[in-house]
């Protein structure tokens, strides 16, 4: 049986709340989770919304002024590698556990698409997968091997989504 995952999304993006961009945004997640072995049930809220909303939200949240492509806000610290498995997390009326948020800039999406180019679904899954692995604890705050290790699972999950470089 497959593991049920709620994926909530609100599209703020006049232009971006159509019904196959939740899809393959709710694709692209689920795949990373899959792929980063998650086996308990989980919750991820998504926002799509343009570069003045994510503005907005980097400077409410971290103090940022300046739009960006993706944020991510985990619910609980993970190390990579070692994802949740078990419901010690859970929600105990929901029995999901909250792994967090991401607010993703549909402007960006498209700009991005165009300088690198690729398409924009290539890009919004990009940066949906981008942000579950900060979810589950990765980063890349130096140029070093924590970078290279999650530009690496980045590439699995894209290569599993059928999207490679």
């Amino acid at each position: 049986m497959a593991i049920r995952h709620r994926i909530p999304l609100t599209a703020a993006a006049a232009d971006a709340a159509g019904k196959d961009t939740a899809a393959l945004i709710r694709r692209a997640i689920r795949t990373a989770l899959s792929c980063e072995g998650v086996t308990v049930p989980c919750e991820i809220d998504v926002l799509l919304t343009d570069d003045a909303g994510i503005r907005e939200i980097n400077r409410q949240m971290r103090g940022v002024d300046a739009a960006t492509d993706v944020l991510s806000f985990p619910a609980f610290s993970y190390t990579p590698g070692q994802p949740p498995s078990d419901e010690a997390d859970a929600d105990p009326m929901t029995g999901l556990t909250p792994l967090g948020d991401m607010a993703i800039s549909w402007e960006r999406v498209q700009a991005q698409a165009k300088e690198y180019g690729h398409s924009p679904e290539r890009e919004l899954c990009y940066l949906a997968v981008h942000s579950v692995l900060h979810l589950l604890g990765y980063d890349h705050v130096d140029e070093g091997a924590e970078k290279r290790r999650m530009r690496e699972r980045e590439e699995a999950v894209m290569t599993a989504l059928r999207l490679p470089r």
